[in-house]
Parts: C-alpha cells; structure tokens; sequence
C-alpha cells in the first residue's frame, strides 16, 4: 500500500502520531463516565458532544474509504465509532427519560437522518473525484463547526476568570492532535484534511494562552456572590410568636405533623439552597466537551 511506501516516511509518522494522540484525546471522558457508572446517574452531564464525535468519525470515516491511501485515517475515525458509541450507550442507560428521550431523537437525526442522506446522495449520484471532493468539504464543514464549538468555553473563561472548565491538558493534546493532522492532510496534499486543523490549532493555542493568563487569576465574584446571597437568604428565618408555643404547651395541644413555621421555613430554605448551589457545582458538567476531530 503506498501509505507504507519508503517514500513517504513523514507521511506514516504523522499519521501514527495523531493516531496516538487522538486516542487519548476520544478517551479523556473515560474518568467522567467512570463516575457516571458509579453515581448511576449523568449527574447535568449532556451527551450532545458524544453524538456530534461520533457523527463527525463517521463522515471522516467515509471520506477515508472512498478516498483510499488514507488507512490511518480509517483506523483513527473507526476507533472514534467505537468509543463513542460506549460513551452514548453508558449515558442512556443512566440518563433520565427526558435525556435519553432527547439524546435518542438527535441520534435519528444526526446519524439516521443526516448521514443516511449524505451518504445515499453521494454515493448513487456522484461518482470518483467529484464524489470525494464533496464528501470531503461536508467533512470540513462538520469539522469548522465542532472545532468552534469550544469558543463558548473560551468566553466563560475570560467572563469568570476561571480555567476551571477548560483543562490545560485536553487544550494541550488537542493542539498536538490537530499540528498532527494537519502534517498528514500536507503531506498527503489533502486540503480538506489539513485545512480544518489550521482553525483547531489556533483554537488550542488561544485555550492554553488563556490558561496561562488566568490560572493565577481569582475566579469572578459573581459565583461566589450568588452563593453568598443564597445562604443569606436562607437565614432569613420568621421566628414563631414564643407566647403562641406558650399558650399551645398549656393548653397540653399536640399538633402532630404540623412543623413550626421557623423550621418550615428553614427546611425549605436550605432545600432550595442545596438545589441551586447543586447546580452551580454542575455548571461545569453542563459544559459542552471537547471532542477531537481526527483529520
């Protein structure tokens, strides 16, 4: 195969290399989804990326085969399937009916409506060189778009100040993943390979720039203050007139099951507080994850 030939020694490396490090960029939700398994519940987690990875593995995944010479790209993409896949069938076995009703109705859309039709138009119609350059810039397309998808994470990190939700480490094989790549697209003279990295390796670098900015830094006041006024208000307890209890105690009245106006109050407060300081600690977990784009 001339993938292996001695002329193209650069060309095997690179694609070994991405090979590499895309694997442990697919397996970097692996800890998440320990914890899932463990909780038995996906804790705010959302399996969007999961399916957005698994739809964008595919396509490259077809671009590879109808392309040909391009076995790394087939191995790397075939991998993706299959972690992915994992990943969405541990996430609607422990979702809630409403998230699996919701990651179920993306799956039909994405990967049985979508890529069915993709791949039935380009395949019948089209034919050699055509039909690759199509599916080739859709790829790209799909590409451009998972890449920006992080830019969100970007803002909230310079919003907050925080690189909490955005690990150095991920930013950093993501950057490699995507130089990797993109050497392979060169140096196959790929242009729907390479062109897309472009955009995820200045993506990486402006994340691990901005972690070097604000790792120091003090997260925004903003959490913390809507923490603050959280328990705050939860303190705002109305104590119960004592002369009522009094007058209750002598008259020797039992009210079973009636709570005290000061604990209701009290109960519901924190009740409410540990249900919003809940979902302050799931922001993160909300937070779309980053998904490599082996091409």
């Amino acid at each position: 195969m001339a993938l292996f030939d001695l002329h193209h020694p650069w060309l095997f490396v690179f694609g070994v290399l991405g090979n590499v490090i895309s694997i442990l960029v697919f397996l970097a939700p692996v800890p998440a989804f320990r914890r899932i398994c463990k909780e038995k519940s996906t804790m705010g987690y959302q399996s969007v990326p999961y399916v957005v990875a698994l739809f964008s593995s595919m396509l490259w995944m077809y671009y590879a085969f109808i392309k040909k010479n391009a076995i790394l790209l087939v191995s790397i993409n075939s991998f993706g399937c299959i972690v992915e896949t994992i990943y969405i069938t541990i996430f609607i076995l422990y979702a809630s009916k409403e998230a699996r009703r919701q990651t179920v109705r993306l799956l039909v859309l994405l990967i049985g409506g979508l890529y069915t039709l993709i791949f039935l138009i380009t395949l019948f119609p089209l034919n050699g060189v055509l039909r690759v350059q199509v599916v080739g810039w859709i790829c790209v397309t799909v590409a451009v778009g998972v890449f920006a998808a992080p830019l969100s994470i970007v803002f909230q990190v310079v919003r907050t100040k925080s690189v909490e939700f955005m690990p150095f480490t991920l930013s950093f094989f993501l950057t490699l993943s995507a130089i990797m790549w993109f050497g392979y697209g060169l140096l196959l003279k790929d242009l729907c390979i390479a062109l897309p990295n472009v955009l995820g390796f200045f993506l990486g670098m402006i994340q691990m720039l901005l972690y070097g900015i604000y790792r120091n830094a003090k997260p925004s006041v903003d959490l913390e203050k809507k923490v603050c006024e959280l328990v705050i208000n939860s303190e705002q307890i109305h104590p119960l007139d004592s002369e009522d209890i009094n007058s209750n105690d002598e008259q020797g009245i039992n009210t079973p099951g009636v709570v005290p106006v000061s604990m209701a109050n009290n109960n519901e407060n924190e009740e409410r507080l540990g249900e919003q300081l809940a979902q302050v600690n799931l922001q993160p977990l909300q937070t779309p994850v980053l998904v490599v784009c082996a091409a």
